[in-house]
């Protein structure tokens, strides 16, 4: 028989094979995308559910690997790493209200944000505005919080971020700003009262012309372990606060591939002129 003749047997077989192995996992001997119940998963694995990803429940990696000590020394430049960044990191599923009003608008995240940064999550993409006189995290539109789309006061999140720096004083995060702040200096204030600043990687530090950034070691060294930029070009100038399209480029996002639990993106070099390139796979 040929390939076709013989495929109903070799993909029954696989069938047997599949359940089989589902049947026989338990106790802690389930292996990564093995169906699980609450006590299934080997160590380092946790039971989880994405429906719009796969059916029932499967173990997933819960542990994660420190990019930063993968080499003795932390002998690259910032720029040779690859970490994971999480999109609208405010937007919280079961967030809180703390607007007075409900909330209408969309969720991203399952975890707070030292939830992920425990997880291993080293970049936060967040989106600040001027709200009821400070500034706020919103997932809005036109450029304008409302109470039924805002999160909550941006000095909260980054004084989350604040202690997991001071906890763990090897680490590094970088914060891409969707920034809709007007306020004069509004950004370093909250910076600033969140007790951050002692953290921030100076602009006139920063490499140009896609060369590369510093050793690891070296920001750590310095305390150099904040970086942040904002979507507002004017903002380096006047607060000090790093464009990002002076130094990063941006991969095409798709919305094709496994689905709304992950998006990836493909990959498109615009420009040889930036030593970052923004997250082609961003959850």
């Amino acid at each position: 028989m040929g390939f076709l003749g013989s495929s109903p047997l070799l993909i029954f077989s696989l069938f047997l094979c599949v359940t089989a192995a589902i049947a026989t996992c338990s106790n802690g001997k389930c292996k990564p995308l093995d169906q699980c119940s609450s006590d299934g998963c080997a160590t380092g694995l946790y039971c989880f559910s994405c429906p719009k990803r796969f059916e029932g429940s499967r173990c997933v990696r819960s542990t994660i690997t420190d990019q930063f000590k993968l080499l003795q020394n932390n002998s690259l430049p910032f720029n040779k790493y690859a970490y994971l960044t999480t999109h609208n990191s405010f937007s919280i599923t079961g967030e809180p209200s703390h607007a007075g009003v409900p909330r209408h608008t969309f969720s991203n995240q399952d975890d707070t944000i030292t939830q992920q940064l425990n997880n291993g999550v080293r970049a936060l993409m967040l989106d600040t505005y001027d709200f009821m006189g400070d500034i706020w995290l919103c997932h809005s539109f036109k450029g304008k919080c409302h109470a039924f789309t805002a999160f909550r006061p941006a000095v909260d999140t980054l004084k989350e971020v604040e202690m997991f720096l001071r906890a763990n004083p090897s680490e590094i995060i970088t914060l891409i700003l969707e920034d809709h702040v007007e306020s004069p200096n509004g950004l370093m204030n909250v910076f600033s009262t969140s007790e951050l600043t002692k953290y921030w990687f100076p602009v006139s530090n920063m490499p140009q012309d896609g060369q590369d950034w510093p050793l690891v070691k070296d920001m750590v060294a310095k305390n150099h372990r904040l970086i942040v930029f904002t979507s507002k070009k004017h903002k380096q100038e006047s607060e000090g606060i790093a464009y990002q399209w002076n130094y990063m480029v941006e991969n095409q996002h798709s919305q094709m591939g496994l689905g709304d639990c992950i998006k990836i993106a493909a990959l498109t070099v615009e420009s040889q002129h930036h030593s970052m390139t923004k997250p082609s796979l961003w959850f």
